[in-house]
């Protein structure tokens, strides 16, 4: 049985096929019975001779390479695979998040005409000053230097015209894919790549947005209002649409381009302190982060601050999943395995046999593994990815958050190096847990808050003397009565008197024989078998009672079994996920 190929989706499905046999998962579309032959429109043949041409074990930069070949969608999906450290190995990760959309700009009449159609004026009215050459050019967009009438110094992105309509068809190919792999094979159904691939759509949907973007950039604006060394653009809200996005311009060069003689200049190690602290305040306190800081997504401003640019990819975070994450950055930096493990087990969902003890085991390791490095040789992100991998491996599924938290210190750790090759993140992060603490604790007694626990002591107050009275009358009534859930009385009563009646039959039949046997010494005249009669009657009494209790042991332990045998089947048909963590 093979799945139904789309025809207007033939080509992106033989480029898929490729992929899959070049880096050696051509288990996946074996298993998943993909029509190879009606998706490459030849022989399977040829893709098998694909793999034999290509190493399975291909270079993560040659994937990297593939990716940007395909399109806009592929190369958005290869950055967020780079967030995936439980997916792939941890060689491919660093390639894949420093994918780069190499392609040309589009003409200058297209963008005069999207930001002229956006803005609902010609361009010459919204602005005094429009270079035609693009700064910048990326699959999704370009941004031009731009002035505004008042004098102002922006950037103005530009969406690409008809890239959506690209991205849906790409998403509705790879959905497809999705699907299959799911319902067909042990990786899907371990992975959940719809549920993976639903994930990514939403992301890339939120990127398209331009809007969005902008509220993104004044949220983080505001978060990080108190640290004067990190500079977030401010949009220009007059001038912000779906397609159009213009912000404050930066004066600044990229950090991937400061070589060795240029970081002598710059005062590397509070810069990448206060860059360490700032994500740390980011994730732990406000629950709401750039999720993409890579290299090239962070400036330094010609006055000596760091700018953080492109925010389409941000998460949030809910107050609990905070509190897990501060505790899980704690006790990976001061080597604490046990709980390491106990923290990712708990955070995990389990989708397939599970063995706890074994991931337990593999994630104690790993962290024990790194122990003897020097703390700054330790880079958190990537133990995080391996230890997430290992959790996986292990049958347990984990929250995106906790992905997207170990790429995101991954690249802030590659950035603060670049700025000081000496700077121990680590050490950072344990100076300021304090500090972390002391602002969550700040954070969560904020008026809203507070207002809510009062609102809740003022229903308790309010119902306290009725339900005290109630309580009080129910003791001097003697209705008071306390249910305690504990084992079946009637159950174990019912155990407990087969068990008496079994020992008191057992003590019958002995005394039975003992009492025959004695009989056997008295001489009568009725006799059986030349032996005295009432001897031997009581001797097969006794022989007939026993094997009646034996008979009926058996019987009842026979029932029992298949009893629980059929409770354990049911259970099984009624709740797969259940059976399968036993």
């Amino acid at each position: 049985m093979t799945i139904a190929l789309k025809p207007q989706h033939l080509e992106r499905y033989k480029q898929i096929a490729k992929l899959l046999f070049r880096y050696g998962r051509g288990d996946l579309a074996r298993d998943a019975e993909l029509d190879l032959e009606q998706a490459n429109g030849k022989n399977g043949a040829n893709v098998s001779a694909t793999t034999d041409e290509q190493s399975v074990s291909a270079p993560a930069e040659q994937l990297a390479s593939d990716l940007e070949a395909m399109g806009p969608t592929f190369i958005k999906l290869g950055q967020f695979l780079s967030t995936r450290g439980d997916l792939l190995p941890s060689s491919y990760l660093r390639p894949l998040a420093r994918l780069q959309d190499k392609v040309g700009p589009f003409p200058f009449a297209d963008v005069e005409k999207i930001v002229s159609d956006e803005l609902g004026v010609r361009l010459s009215k919204a602005f005094a000053v429009f270079e035609e050459e693009p700064i910048a050019a990326a699959s999704l967009g370009q941004v031009h230097r731009a002035q505004l009438r008042d004098g102002s110094l922006v950037a103005v992105k530009v969406q690409r015209p008809d890239i959506r309509g690209r991205i849906v068809e790409d998403l509705e190919a790879l959905g497809t894919i999705a699907g299959v792999l799911d319902r067909r094979t042990e990786v899907g159904k371990r992975n959940g790549f719809g549920i993976m691939l639903e994930e990514f759509r939403k992301s890339l949907m939120r990127e398209l947005d331009y809007a969005q973007e902008a509220r993104n950039l004044t949220v983080l604006g505001e978060n990080l209002a108190g640290f004067e060394h990190i500079l977030v653009p401010s949009p220009v809200p007059d001038y912000v649409t779906e397609h159009v996005l213009t912000m404050e311009f930066v004066h600044g060069r990229k950090i991937t381009t400061l070589g060795p003689l240029a970081r002598l200049e710059v005062n590397g190690g509070p810069l990448a302190e206060v860059l360490c602290k700032a994500y740390l305040h980011q994730i732990l306190v406000d629950g709401f982060f750039h999720a993409d800081p890579h290299p090239g997504n962070i400036f330094l401003t010609d006055d000596g601050r760091l700018a953080l640019l492109d925010l389409g990819m941000v998460a949030q975070l809910a107050p609990d999943m905070q509190e897990t994450l501060l505790k899980l950055v704690l006790a990976m930096g001061e080597g604490r395995g046990e709980t390491v493990a106990e923290l990712m087990i708990d955070m995990g969902t389990p989708v397939a046999v599970t063995d706890g003890n074994a991931v337990r085991r593999g994630i104690v390791e790993m962290v024990l593994k790194v122990q003897g490095l020097r703390m700054r040789d330790i880079a958190l992100g990537r133990l995080l990815f391996d230890t997430s991998r290992c959790a996986t491996e292990g049958g347990y599924r984990l929250p995106k958050e906790l992905t997207m938290l170990s790429k995101t210190l991954l690249n802030v750790d590659e950035v603060s190096r670049r700025l000081d090759p000496d700077f121990d993140p680590n050490a950072s992060i344990r100076r300021n847990a304090s500090e972390l603490m002391r602002e969550r604790m700040l954070k969560s007694l904020s008026p809203g808050r507070m207002f809510d626990s009062l609102l809740e002591l003022k229903t308790f107050a309010e119902k306290l003397p009725r339900r005290l009275n109630k309580l009080v009358d129910a003791v001097t009534e003697n209705r008071l009565r306390i249910k305690v859930d504990a084992i079946n009385e009637a159950l174990l009563m019912e155990g407990l008197q087969k068990i008496a009646n079994r020992v008191t039959m057992g003590l019958v039949i002995s005394a039975m024989i003992v009492g025959a046997a004695l009989l056997m010494r008295i001489d009568t005249q009725f006799r059986i078998l030349g032996y005295p009669g009432i001897a031997i009657l009581f001797f097969l009494a006794a022989g007939i009672s026993a094997f009646a209790m034996m008979f009926n042991i058996v019987i009842h332990d026979v029932r029992a079994s298949k009893g629980k045998l059929k409770a354990r089947e049911k259970q099984k048909t009624d709740d797969p996920a259940a059976s399968a963590r036993s």
